[in-house]
Formats: C-alpha cells, structure tokens, sequence
C-alpha cells in the first residue's frame, strides 16, 4: 500500500517595525501561529525597522535582496507580510521575489474559509475573501493566477478566467442577499428571546482563549476544543441553569485577534453583534499568555468598534493550570474577576453564583401569595426569574423570588 502525504507550504513571515521592536515580534509570534493553523510551515523569517513601512514594496529594497536569497536558501514557496498590504504591494514583492506573496489578512481569510462549518458561516467567509480580492484583481502578481492550491486559494477560489470585477460583484452580490436572510432569521430569534425575557449572556474573548471550552463545561455543548487559533467560527447557543433555576443563553462568538481584518468585521457583524444585543458578556481571558493584557485590550477595541459599551462584563482568567508564575490579573473594566480552568471545570460555581448575582441587580424582589387560579405564573417566575422560596398556603402559593420588570407587572396584573 502507497500512503501519500500532503506537502505542507513553506513560507517565510516579514514584519516591519515601525515604533515598538518588541510588539512587532509578538505580531510575528502570533502570524508564526496562524500560518501553522493554515496548515503551512514556516521556514524563516526577517523583521525591518523602519520609520514607515515603504509604499511600494513593503520593506526597503536591501530586505528584499536578503528576503530573495532567504528565499532560495530555504526553498520556501512564499511569504507572508504582517500587515495588510496594497495591490501594487503585492504585485511589485511578487514581481521582485518571483513567489507568492500574502498578507496578514489573506491568511485570516484563508483560515475562516477553512473552519467555517454552517452554511451561515461559509456565506461569511466567502463574501469576506471576494471583498478583499475585489480589490486587488490586478495585484495577486504572476504567482496567484496560477491554477493549484495553498494558502490563500480556500474559498471561493482563485481560477483566472473567473476572477474579474464583474462575476465577483455579481457573486458579492447574491451572498449579501443570502446573508440578509440569514440575518432576518437571526433578529428573528433575538426578538422571540427578548418576548420571552430569558437573559442572554454572549462569550467574548481573543482567539483560543478557551471560549469553546468554557461553553462545553457549563452547557455540555458538544463544541469542538482545539488548542488552535479560530478553531470554532459558528456561534453555538445553549440554555444554562442557574442557581435558583433560573435560566440564561449563552452565546458562543467568534474570537478576536489583533489586526482583525475590517472585511471579516464586516462580514461577521451579525453574528458578532450577538454581544451587543445580550444583558451581560464574559470576557475570556488567557490567564497563561504572557500577552494577556494585550489580548484583553485588543478585546476590548473590538467591541468598541462594535458600538458595545456599558455592557456589565465579567472577566474570567481562564488556564490557571497552566500558569506559571504568581502576578495577579486584573481587569478594571469588569463588573468582577473570576479565577477559572474551564477544562478542569474549576471556578464555575463561583461564575455562576456571579452571573445570578449580575442579573438580580435589575431584578425586583418580590413576597407574595399567589392565588390557585393564578398557578401558571408560578412557571414564568421559575423560567425568567430566581425562585428563592415558594410554600402552599390555604389562599395560594407564597412565592419570594427575584423577578423582572415585566414579569412584575404580569404577576400584579393576574393577582387583581
């Protein structure tokens, strides 16, 4: 029996330092990682301190001579740029080095094209890739209109004869329309939520900081855990029982990273706004990162770009079993901090204790008898409030609980 491998890509990562060293070789940590996640190996690399990146060719004329014999030394098939370049950046690093050339955010694209499952979240990585291409028709140089596979060729494909303006705008066109109607379904939903009144709580946090994890431990979810950067795209939303019974959704997102391609923010706003539209958010944190301050501000830029603020978070420091040293975390903008190991299940009481503390703020508490023929509102109280005491009385059913607006006003509409 022949057993055939698949030749991994092997690429070289280029960077350019504009102010900070130091961050630009975490960028380059972190696009080492997504280049793995695409399924490329990585041969090499070189960073370039500059006081602007150069308008042509990304990096000065010098680096591209080294970046070509690096190129030949290795026997690398492309390379890979840290930030988002222009076509005549492509076209010109293409023409010079005579390889592929891509970008942070082609590759971005290329994995979301590669994890997206449902239908949904295909739609959403295919329009992002075509909007992104859309604009650099005439720079994917000599070594993108060749037919055959890697990086940056997932999705909806890179055949010459298919890739001008005006087929990618007809197909742009018709995933917006399917997108629309994804989204109706989508408000839809969201609508049916807020008229039955159970409170939504959206999972935030940057790329493979356990989100996934976490939703399986509360919910049994059944959500796929990887220790890879975006390796579950489709939000999953699940019912959680908290103490007290009362119920909330969790909402699963899509994980942040720096330099979040605006194409994807844009294609994905729908189902990123599921943050924007819940009673609460948790935010979590990869308490093992050295980068965790990092990712946590990157989180947080995101959802502002969103329009989500004033939303009550909660910040869960997530991998304390793989901590290894002993510096608190903090985080100033949370409503509260919670220590957790979402794969050891550790810390989740005391998240759910906080979560049914959060939600009893806006709630009313509430001591009364409930007449018999009134019985039914008993199970809207268990449903969208926090039973705390219920006893059968000769005149009805005395219930203390904590309870919503609305249901408050239903409860003293079916007493009189």
């Amino acid at each position: 029996m022949i057993q055939s491998e698949t030749e991994r890509e092997r690429v070289l990562l280029v960077g350019v330092s504009e102010q900070d060293e130091e961050e630009t070789k975490r960028c380059l940590e972190e696009l080492c990682e997504l280049a793995k996640t695409a399924g490329a190996e990585v041969a090499g690399g070189l960073m370039q301190k500059r006081e602007r990146i150069h308008p042509g060719t990304y990096i000065g004329k010098g680096k591209v001579e080294e970046l070509r014999a690096l190129l030949a030394e290795t026997g690398a098939d492309g390379v890979i740029c840290d930030d988002e370049l222009s076509p005549a950046q492509i076209r010109n690093l293409s023409d010079l080095l005579e390889t592929k050339v891509m970008d942070r955010t082609l590759l971005i694209l290329d994995i979301f094209a590669m994890r997206a499952q449902t239908g949904e979240g295909k739609i959403q990585a295919e329009l992002a890739q075509l909007k992104y291409r859309a604009t650099r028709l005439t720079g994917m140089g000599r070594a993108m209109s060749r037919l055959g596979g890697g990086i940056g060729t997932r999705g909806p494909g890179e055949k010459k004869l298919e890739t001008d303006r005006r087929l990618i705008g007809n197909r742009i066109s018709q995933l917006k329309r399917e997108l629309s109607e994804v989204r109706r379904h989508r408000e839809t939903a969201r609508r049916l939520r807020v008229r039955n009144q159970i409170p939504v709580v959206a999972i935030v946090g940057y790329t493979n900081a356990g989100k996934s994890t976490l939703l399986n431990a509360l919910t049994d979810a059944g959500v796929l855990e990887e220790d890879a950067l975006f390796a579950t795209l489709d939000p999953t939303t699940r019912l959680l029982e908290l103490p007290g019974r009362q119920q909330v959704l969790l909402t699963d997102t899509v994980g942040f990273i720096r330099k979040l391609p605006h194409h994807l923010v844009e294609a994905f706003r729908s189902t990123l706004e599921e943050a924007k539209y819940a009673d609460l958010i948790l935010h979590v944190a990869d308490a093992s990162s050295p980068e965790a301050d990092r990712q946590m501000q990157t989180v947080y830029e995101t959802l502002r770009g969103l329009g989500i603020k004033d939303k009550k978070v909660i910040t869960l420091f997530n991998k304390q079993d793989k901590r290894t040293d002993e510096e608190p975390l903090q985080d100033i903008r949370a409503k509260r901090t919670i220590s957790i190991s979402a794969k050891y299940r550790t810390g989740l009481e005391e998240l759910k204790e906080a979560l049914a503390d959060l939600l009893r703020e806006d709630n009313i508490l509430i001591e009364r008898i409930i007449p018999y023929q009134a019985a039914g509102m008993l199970q809207l109280v268990r449903r969208q409030g926090e039973l705390l005491e219920e006893s059968y009385e000769p005149d009805g059913i005395f219930v203390r609980a904590y309870v919503p607006m609305e249901v408050y006003g239903k409860l003293d509409g079916s007493i009189e």
